[in-house]
């Protein structure tokens, strides 16, 4: 009995400690949200004068989102030029640049909804980094900016 409670006990602990050694820290993530920053201005795609990037809010300060607890935040707005005369055809090609970016420049996890495919009123990408806590939601829009992304860390102590 005494050997069965002392395992619950052990194991009890082990898995809050592994819960605790697992969360992301603030430093990390806001290091790997700034790298985001540079990697997005520094892309061959973006680098391009007509894509119009913008970076709105850059991830360099810590933003309160609970007791002891805080977050950070990079936006960032872009162009695509229109290449088809079609809205559907225009939100295909840029949500397809973007959700290529996100993918395999920036090493996102982009989470599909097929119920947007033909939306001709703009798109949604949501893409997500696990292991620092970053998540992305970036609008894609038929009329300009075409690209609306926001990027937050989850809320974490420092």
């Amino acid at each position: 009995m005494r050997v069965t409670r002392l395992l619950a006990i052990g194991l009890a602990l082990a898995m809050a400690a592994s819960g605790c050694a697992s969360e992301p820290s603030l430093k990390d993530a806001a290091a790997e949200l700034q790298k985001d920053a540079q990697r997005l201005e520094n892309d061959d795609v973006f680098k391009n004068p007509l894509k119009k990037l913008a970076i709105l809010e850059r991830p360099d300060r810590d933003i309160p989102c609970d007791k002891g607890k805080f977050r950070r935040v990079m936006r960032a707005v872009a162009d695509y030029e229109r290449k088809t005369p079609d809205v559907d055809g225009h939100l295909d090609l840029a949500q397809g640049l973007m959700e290529n970016t996100l993918a395999r420049v920036l090493g996102y996890r982009l989470d599909p909804d097929p119920s947007q495919t033909d939306a001709e009123d703009g798109r949604f990408i949501y893409g997500a980094k696990e292991n620092p806590g970053i998540r992305v939601i970036v609008y894609v829009a038929p009329e300009a900016p075409t690209w609306r992304l926001h990027a937050t860390t989850a809320c974490l102590p420092r």
